[in-house]
This record gives structure tokens, C-alpha cells and sequence, in this order.
């Protein structure tokens, strides 16, 4: 079963800091329970992305990598 996200973040193009810094706003913007999925194809997101989650105390439900193109699910 998949989860459907309530918001598609695709990020394709930019680098850290960016990557960050526009998840957080998004992430700003939602109800708690809420899906965000986020789509990256920077290397180190990988790790930018788990770090957010535990600093911030979400819920990093997956991350996938294909062809260069990672994806996070995370419940807020």
C-alpha cells in the first residue's frame, strides 16, 4: 500500500542549502499528521533530509533513490 502524500515537493535542480531551506517552509505551512514527499536529485539531501526529520522530530516514513533521483516521505 502507498502512502499518498498531501504535498509534492520537487526539488530537481537545486543544492543545499536550498533543499533544506524550502522543505522547512513547506513543512512550516502543514497540519501536523499531514504527507509531505520530497523529490531531490542532490546527493547529500540523503543525509539533509534524515537530519531535518530528527532535529525537527518528524516522522521519516521512506527514502527511495533511483537513477539519481531520491524521494522522502515524511509525516509532519
Amino acid at each position: 500500500m502507498s502512502i499518498k502524500p498531501d504535498v509534492v515537493l520537487d526539488l530537481k535542480g537545486l543544492h543545499c542549502p536550498m533543499h533544506i531551506m524550502k522543505t522547512k517552509k513547506a513543512l512550516d505551512l502543514m497540519k501536523a499528521g499531514q504527507i509531505i514527499e520530497v523529490i531531490s536529485n542532490d546527493k547529500g539531501s540523503k543525509s539533509d533530509i534524515s537530519g531535518l526529520c530528527r532535529r525537527l522530530g518528524l516522522e521519516l516514513i521512506s527514502t527511495t533513490e533511483e537513477n539519481g533521483i531520491f524521494r522522502f516521505t515524511i509525516r509532519k
